[in-house]
């Protein structure tokens, strides 16, 4: 089975879900959505859109790392980066939801030897990101997500 093919086809099927996830997080203040049992705590990034300028919701997986939050944009192992990353790149300062807390961030993409430290803790956070760098011919980037005072 061709996993990227399969995966390309399940896009529009995993953005509905993600759309559901979102509305419910929002709804309730994070209490839903936020952590389900046996699954790694999940946030809500705003991005903007690096072309469109279109305002964006995608729930994602985090790793805490001091006062900083940190991202993996693996997008199952596929070749390319997940458009949120794109969006981060081109708009930076943002907006995270976790749990009932927003918060006011500034991303950035983490270092290499920032990044052989962190990439532990995302492993750790959930072990499925180690089979997404297997997949893929890219080094899956880490974007921290900095407090903004």
């Amino acid at each position: 089975m061709d996993y990227m093919r399969a995966t390309d086809r399940l896009w529009p099927v995993l953005n509905r879900l993600m759309k559901g996830h979102t509305v419910v997080y929002r709804a309730t203040g994070g209490f839903v959505g936020h952590r389900f049992p046996g699954a790694p705590p999940m946030l809500l990034l705003e991005h903007v859109g690096a072309r469109s300028g279109a305002r964006r919701t995608t729930p994602l997986v985090y790793v805490r790392d001091g006062d900083s939050v940190v991202l993996v944009a693996s997008k199952g192992g596929h070749p390319r980066n997940p458009a949120w990353f794109h969006n981060l790149r081109a708009n930076p300062d943002t907006t995270i939801q976790v749990g009932s807390e927003r918060r006011q961030v500034r991303a950035r993409v983490a270092e290499p030897e920032e990044r052989a430290r962190l990439w532990p803790k995302a492993i750790q956070t959930y072990a499925g990101y180690r089979g997404y760098q297997q997949r893929t011919e890219r080094e899956i980037p880490l974007v921290v997500l900095e407090p903004r005072t």
